[in-house]
């Protein structure tokens, strides 16, 4: 299958009065129609800056784009502001991290929900009411026409995200975005609305891009996961692959960061140290200051190209980890 969504050699570039941030710095990945790719990393690694600049969500001046983010074949960065547009709110879905601050505050959920099919799709208010009802009920809220006429303020946290979902999914869209969308929700939820997203991708066929700077998150959830680091992808394999073989030292370190019940350790494992600053990163591997490993000379030097270690994945390392069963038989 060919991708629906791709960035090719994506980089980002910010102007600041202390010089340029190289805040994305090609980036490659693509994702095929009923696919799910999670994209993983710390704050400020660059996940998603890479997906809001590639379909015009970040403003352009300050910033700079390099590279293609490719829609069906063509190309958002050549594109004029009026065809971006199109193609967000018509083929593009989003569900933002904080709902609250997505949803306008002084608009009824009726109103927002229908604005994009009657802009988009030449809905008339009642049928544009009537599908986000509909929507509404496929999520899970009760009481959908009722939900019309409240405001953001009047539902609770997990249902303004759902309220989110169901507007991404008015005009029917080919790709959702989904960034960071569970982070503010307690765990219950969050897995409520996992469950909810597989549902109706299943149901949909959409492809889903899922930012997210919890790997635990995604471990039953994406097809394939994107693990960033200062701007860059430093492994990009199938979840299952990724979970049993992590091959960087910041997957590794991410894995070992992650809670586990039962777990007797005295103090949860962390990654030492911090992000470089985008204005000045390392001539070398990015991670190279923090790593534990740093088995080659020429990790400080010398930037490790993206390698496909086994069949369908790549890690940007010069570190080769023992196999798992060797790995376990000597801990």
């Amino acid at each position: 299958m060919s991708a629906l969504f791709e960035l090719v050699d994506f980089k980002v570039r910010i102007g600041t009065r202390r010089g340029t941030a190289h805040i994305v710095n090609g980036v490659d990945w693509a994702v095929e129609a009923g696919e799910t790719l999670a994209i993983v990393g710390e704050s400020g690694s660059g996940k998603s800056m890479s997906v809001l600049s590639a379909t015009g969500l970040v403003p352009s001046p300050p910033a700079r784009f390099e590279g293609e983010a490719r829609f069906d074949g063509r190309d958002l960065l050549t594109m004029s502001d009026g065809e971006r547009r199109e193609v967000r709110g018509r083929h593009i879905g989003f569900v933002f991290q904080e709902p609250m601050t997505s949803l306008n505050p002084l608009l009824t959920i009726g109103r927002q929900m229908c604005e994009a099919p009657q802009q988009h799709l030449g809905m008339s208010n009642q049928d544009a009411r009537g599908k986000a009802a509909d929507l509404l009920g496929l999520v899970g809220i009760p009481e959908a026409t009722r939900r019309l006429d409240a405001y953001p303020h009047q539902l609770s946290g997990g249902m303004r995200q759902r309220v989110m979902i169901a507007m991404s999914l008015m005009c029917d869209p080919e790709v959702l975005i989904a960034d960071e969308p569970t982070t503010a929700l307690d765990v219950t939820t969050q897995a409520q609305i996992l469950d909810l997203v597989k549902r109706l991708q299943e149901q949909f066929g959409m492809a889903v891009v899922w930012i997210t700077h919890d790997l635990g998150v995604v471990a039953d959830f994406a097809d394939r996961v994107a693990v960033m680091y200062a701007g860059r992808i430093v492994e990009l394999a199938a979840t299952a692959d990724l979970f049993r073989a992590p091959s960087h030292p910041y997957t590794r370190g991410l894995l070992r960061a992650r809670p586990t019940l039962g777990r007797t350790d005295a103090e949860l494992a962390t990654i030492p140290g911090t992000p470089p600053d985008p204005r000045h990163l390392p001539a070398g591997c990015s991670f190279w200051p923090r790593c534990g490993y740093r088995a080659d000379p020429r990790c400080e030097t010398e930037m490790p190209p993206l390698t496909e270690v086994a069949p369908g994945h790549f890690a940007r390392t010069f570190y080769r980890p023992p196999e798992p069963a060797q790995e376990g038989a000597s801990a």
